[in-house]
């Protein structure tokens, strides 16, 4: 057999792999598992931290504020040294929309060691634990909620027995490059941290979508969050494997209940969203980034170039195999394709998209280096192991 046969063997073989045995993780069927609504409703916190989201402030805010939640509920936006008066316009939000208690404040520039998010929310927990609450709900400014998100997350973590309640939120998907980029986005988070292993008692895959994240507080406490995780630029994925660490049971799944409102219109905003914290995934290790681009080519680049190889030079073998993983490939993406409603042409462009996402995580490389990598907002932060421990 030739080396091209042997290649588009090895890429089918991976794609059967895939398919089988991570966590059927290309399923979009785990959502808030089965819950009985408790007697008596705990109390919440629900921490905003915001750095200049004007912008998306008017369509999240009051989504929050709105929540039908039986129980003692308040809201605290703790705002990140914002330009564009997020913290103003908060409080003008909460005057014309009324609804649960709002609190806006701010902690000042974060201390050495921490990423601005992480700061506003350690100030937002400080603040909210003088409430005593059962929960905290931290959820980004740029998340809008149901009515009843607040109380069917609490509702599931009472029923479950679960300290942690994550839900990757529903991301908008409405420009062209949102369409090509977006669901693509989550499955391939699915794929490398499948949701139906997250919540299974010992499991060792743990993660969370920090969009929207019910934490009880005592555990929260036991974990030492947000100070375990300060420097981190993944945030969600360090706190789960804190919450994990104390001995929390964790849960993460689809929303039906919790957008994203953040819109992404042109290639550059997605490119941009991707590489600020591609390298950091990687521990900023270039083996594991030559690793990553290898395993990229092989498992979504070869399909496709073998299956042409083999129609124009007359392999038919390497034509077989090229053309059966593209088809496995391309129905594994199909769930994700039908859950954010996005036509199913799209399916077999997903290595055009691998390819995009290849490239993004290349330049995630590149960007830290030049000392720009991990920036959002006018920061710009290091890498873990070049910060000092402050406890």
């Amino acid at each position: 057999m030739s080396a091209i046969v042997w290649i588009a063997a090895v890429s089918l073989a991976a794609w059967l792999w895939l398919l089988l045995c991570q966590g059927f993780f290309w399923r979009t069927d785990v959502r808030l598992p089965p819950r009985t609504e408790p007697a008596e409703w705990p109390s919440v916190c629900v921490v905003v931290p915001a750095r200049d989201e004007a912008a998306v402030l008017p369509s999240s805010l009051p989504s929050l504020l709105a929540q039908d939640y039986p129980g003692r509920a308040e809201v605290f936006l703790v705002d990140d040294g914002s330009s564009d008066g997020t913290g103003e316009l908060a409080r003008e939000l909460a005057l014309r929309h009324g609804g649960l208690p709002l609190t806006v404040d701010a902690p000042g520039e974060p201390a050495a060691g921490w990423t601005g998010k992480l700061w506003a929310v350690r100030h937002g927990i400080t603040l909210a634990r003088a409430r005593e609450p059962e929960f905290l709900l931290l959820t980004d400014a740029d998340i809008a909620h149901a009515p009843d998100s607040l109380r069917e997350l609490v509702a599931a973590a009472r029923t479950g027995g679960f300290d942690m309640v994550s839900q990757m939120a529903r991301l908008r998907v409405e420009s062209l490059w949102e369409r090509l980029v977006v669901p693509a986005f989550v499955y391939f988070f699915a794929q490398l941290y499948p949701f139906r292993r997250i919540g299974r008692p010992g499991a060792r895959t743990t993660a969370a979508a920090g969009g929207c994240v019910l934490l009880r507080t005592e555990t929260a406490v036991r974990a030492r969050i947000p100070d375990a995780v300060r420097h981190a630029v993944i945030d969600d994925v360090a706190l789960a494997r804190a919450v994990r660490g104390a001995g929390g049971h964790i849960w993460l799944g689809l929303a039906e209940r919790v957008d994203s409102v953040r819109p992404y219109p042109g290639l550059h905003d997605l490119w941009r969203m991707v590489s600020r914290s591609a390298y950091a995934q990687l521990r900023h290790n270039p083996l594991l980034l030559a690793g990553t681009v290898l395993g990229l080519a092989l498992v979504y680049l070869v399909p496709p170039l073998a299956l042409f190889v083999g129609l124009t030079a007359g392999g038919t073998a390497t034509a077989v195999l090229g053309g059966l993983a593209w088809l496995v490939m391309t129905g594994t993406y199909v769930p994700m394709l039908r859950y954010y409603g996005q036509p199913l042409w799209l399916a077999p462009l997903l290595p055009f998209t691998a390819f995009l996402y290849l490239l993004m995580t290349v330049d995630s490389a590149v960007q830290h280096y030049r000392g720009r990598g991990a920036a959002w907002k006018g920061r710009t932060y290091a890498r873990p192991d070049a910060l000092t421990d402050e406890g």
